[in-house]
């Protein structure tokens, strides 16, 4: 694989959006298991039937916008992989909040646990 060098926006002939970068590695909400090896990824149903992986850039982005002293993993792009191979997702939101502080059923949001 070759790397090409990246060219500032300004500086761009195309109309294709930049695809964000993702950082080295992530947080990802996990159920609560003691084993941090027995924990499972938390997805979501989104409103319009896709499946979400929700991953935060800093662990006090994660407590803020998913839920205060939620259990995690940290990730890096080869676990992200591994996660979707085993279980597939949808979308991949990095630092968003998904509603979760309010009535869940009034978002439309449904948590899955995976195994991760």
């Amino acid at each position: 694989m070759t790397d090409l060098p990246t060219t500032p926006d300004r500086d761009r002939t195309d109309d294709r959006p930049q695809r964000p970068q993702l950082p080295p590695v992530v947080y990802v909400p996990t159920t609560a298991e003691a084993e941090v090896a027995s924990r499972r990824v938390l997805l979501h149903h989104v409103a319009d039937g896709r499946t979400a992986l929700y991953t935060y850039s800093a662990i006090d982005r994660l407590h803020r916008w998913y839920l205060p002293d939620t259990p995690w993993l940290l990730c890096d792009v080869a676990a992200l992989q591994r996660i979707h191979d085993q279980t597939p997702y949808d979308l991949l939101f990095l630092d968003v909040d998904p509603g979760l502080r309010d009535d869940p059923a009034a978002s439309g949001d449904e948590l899955r646990e995976v195994h991760g």
